[in-house]
């Protein structure tokens, strides 16, 4: 397990080299940049600026002095567009609190969809399969962007139950409908893919041994059927917590929660090479973390995949 985990990390270093160089000169081909505008700066004053941000410099120079800064002192750069502050400070600011609504919503997923998708697959073909199925459905048809102005219709200004955006430090009532808008969609994914997993598993041969033994059927689900059922589901929540983190643009612009979302949106409406980059390296790390972390889970949970490692 040791030597896999060593070699998933090591793979890790030239794949983010690669997205970082790509990424690099992929936004420099694009025309304009930071510092133009529809006045043009004078000539003297854009040479002092670039000097400033090192944009005078060749790019691969450019290109080296990035990473050596990111390697050896994990530091994203200054700002084009957010006078006085770093990528790191933005990040600091923005990033934990993209991370709080996205980790209740992942909860909120879980919490839902699983018992769901049990309830229904161990009721199945009755009024309580039929029901948490079009529930599931009927919740799939949501993506966050109708969702989001729906429950603000409800709760804010209907019923006046939730506030209908800020932050206001984390408080609970701002987190509901982030992490609901955020999370229905997959919450319904994560049920139907656990009834059908968990149907499948009730008719494997070492279930029906099981029942052929005697044993009670809470047993035979809780002790048998359920742990291999959820692998699919486990494949399918790793990938969805980071789009959770990295697809919550919309949700960040529509409550203004302060995340790292309307950063994105910013930096790429004002050509902040250092910020898009910044956050582009961020969400990958992210990606390979999860990723790993759920291969490593993966392993626990399934002795064949342990045995190939």
């Amino acid at each position: 397990m040791f030597n896999y985990t060593l070699r998933r990390i090591l793979t890790v270093v030239p794949t983010l080299l690669v997205l970082i160089i790509f990424s690099f000169y992929l936004m420099r081909l694009a025309p304009g940049g930071p510092f133009t505008s529809e006045k043009p700066l004078p000539p003297a004053v854009m040479q002092n600026v670039l000097e400033r941000y090192g944009m005078d410099q060749p790019l691969y120079v450019q290109l080296w002095t990035y990473i050596k800064n990111i390697v050896f002192h994990f530091d994203f750069g200054p700002s084009f567009a957010q006078k006085d502050r770093t990528v790191n400070d933005v990040i600091a600011q923005g990033f934990p609190v993209t991370l709080t609504y996205g980790f209740w919503s992942a909860v909120f997923v879980l919490v839902l969809g699983i018992p769901l998708g049990i309830v229904a697959a161990l009721r199945h073909n009755s009024f309580w399969d039929y029901t948490m199925t079009g529930l599931a459905i009927f919740s799939q048809i949501f993506p966050n962007f109708v969702l989001a102005p729906i429950l603000v219709l409800l709760f804010t200004l209907s019923w006046g139950l939730l506030p209908g955006g800020g932050w206001n430090g984390g408080q609970w009532e701002y987190i509901v409908m982030p992490a609901i808008a955020l999370g229905t969609s997959y919450m319904a994914g994560v049920a139907r893919l656990t009834r059908g997993s968990l149907l499948e598993v009730l008719n494997a041969p070492f279930i029906l041994t099981a029942r052929s033994k005697g044993l009670p059927e809470r047993t035979i689900i809780w002790r048998h059927a359920l742990k291999p059922a959820l692998l699919p589901t486990l494949t399918y929540m790793g990938p969805v917590f980071v789009y959770m983190i990295t697809g919550s643009v919309f949700i960040d612009v529509f409550f203004s929660t302060g995340g790292i979302g309307q950063d994105f949106i910013d930096g790429a409406y004002s050509r902040d090479y250092a910020m898009l980059l910044g956050l582009a390296v961020l969400y990958s790390l992210l990606t390979f973390t999860l990723n790993l972390l759920l291969d490593l889970m993966y392993a626990w949970i399934d002795p064949k995949v342990r045995s190939n490692l």
